[in-house]
């Protein structure tokens, strides 16, 4: 179910009017820093609210009973940002955003400060952290394959993966399988019919033959 305006959106995530108000403010600092920095590319800014927005907000009716997630390199703060606008108000609701760049780590700082969201900015490498929480997210981060590597102790830790790919995640998951033994399911996108979401709930290195 691809969304095509904002209240096309806002039906689908099930987003409030305060909610929608805070991800346009988001939309419109990311149109401004990324004029600065390349924090996603130009034109899908024009789609931001199914493109971004609702690619991010599907998270939530995978997980409606997850409290504390973290969002591996976060980067333009999707799918983290989007996350935590739309937990805002849940009591013990947060987002541990981690990024390994300091300049980004500067856009998460300054539309965290300027919405008043639930969420941490980590500038650090995810694998180097230790953080308990419910769920480990990631999206265009990196192949399967070293995502699973910087997974590692949050699923280790007990959380479950939404990691967010694309129509190549046949291949991804082929090449992991040969470093990593995981359980694992894919599930269609609703943003995006070649899209897909990994899901991720038990993480090994593979046996050597």
């Amino acid at each position: 179910m691809e969304v095509d305006d904002v209240e096309s959106f806002a039906r689908a995530a099930g987003a409030t009017p305060a909610q929608v108000a805070d991800l346009d403010r988001f939309r419109r600092l990311l149109v401004e820093w990324n004029d600065k920095m390349n924090l996603v590319g130009p034109a899908t800014l024009e789609v931001f609210w199914n493109r971004h927005a609702w690619d991010s907000a599907q998270l939530l009716k995978l997980a409606p009973e997850a409290m504390v997630w973290a969002d591996l390199g976060a980067g333009a703060g999707l799918p983290g940002l989007v996350l935590a606008t739309l937990g805002k108000g849940r009591a013990g609701f947060h987002v541990h955003l981690v990024e390994s760049m300091a300049k980004r780590c500067r856009f998460l700082s300054e539309v965290v400060h300027e919405l008043d969201l639930p969420a941490s900015v980590h500038n650090a490498r995810a694998e180097n952290l230790q953080l308990a929480v419910d769920i480990v997210t990631a999206r265009a981060c990196a192949p399967l394959a070293r995502l699973l590597g910087y997974a590692r102790p949050y699923l280790k830790s007990g959380a479950t993966g939404l990691f967010l790919k694309g129509q190549d995640v046949a291949a991804e998951l082929e090449e992991a399988a040969k470093s990593w033994e995981f359980e694992a399911d894919t599930i269609p996108s609703l943003s995006d019919p070649r899209g897909q979401i990994v899901r991720v709930r038990r993480l090994g290195r593979a046996r050597k033959v």
